[in-house]
């Protein structure tokens, strides 16, 4: 259950990042609100995976999720160039979340 919570936490750290875009310097009331919304959202949820995971792993997968998902929707959405090098270290972090995935103690 906790890396579930981790994966949805992930999700909402997206869409805060994604959010920060879209309203434009927070100056847009709507989706300022939204974006304040999914970033507490994205803490409570971390936060309660932190309660049956190692935090140290916990928070490098949480980041590397919003990482990973806010520079494709980056290129995806707003013209964000896409090379080689690009996807090659997008990769890199995949590799890093799997990897402590697999290593993490403790994890249920």
């Amino acid at each position: 259950m906790a890396w579930y919570l981790l994966f949805v936490a992930g999700l909402f750290e997206i869409a805060w990042a994604i959010g920060l875009e879209y309203s434009d310097g927070l100056t847009r009331p709507v989706p300022t609100a939204a974006t304040g919304v999914a970033m507490l959202i994205s803490v409570v949820l971390l936060a309660k995976a932190v309660e049956q995971l190692p935090v140290g792993t916990a928070y490098a997968v949480w980041t590397g999720i919003g990482a990973v998902g806010t520079a494709a929707l980056g290129i995806a959405l707003f013209d964000e160039p896409l090379s080689a090098a690009r996807v090659a270290f997008v990769g890199l972090i995949v590799v890093g979340i799997v990897g402590l995935n697999l290593t993490a103690s403790g994890a249920s």
